[in-house]
């Protein structure tokens, strides 16, 4: 996959705040992890939400956010709280 629109979760609208924060392919987003990419995301949109921290962890394990574990899920919650 050479686009980010290729992953799971990743939209035009996502894929493009994720160009804006710096990050232009799947191995960048991978590399980064989730929570340094919904940081930079965080920046650019204060109002980004839980959700989009999801699809950004289930893009990078190749799986749709839904199917993320309840504990990844907390975790994730977690630094979201953390982040607000």
């Amino acid at each position: 996959m050479d686009a980010l629109h290729d992953l799971p979760n990743i939209g035009t609208v996502v894929e493009r705040k994720l160009r804006q924060a710096g990050v232009e392919t799947p191995v960048q987003l991978a590399e980064m992890g989730s929570r340094e990419a919904f940081a930079r995301l965080k920046l650019l949109d204060p109002g980004a939400c839980l959700h989009v921290l999801y699809a950004l962890e289930g893009a990078i394990r190749g799986i749709r956010k839904n199917h993320l574990s309840d504990e990844t899920k907390r975790e994730l919650k977690d630094f979201f709280q953390s982040v607000k």
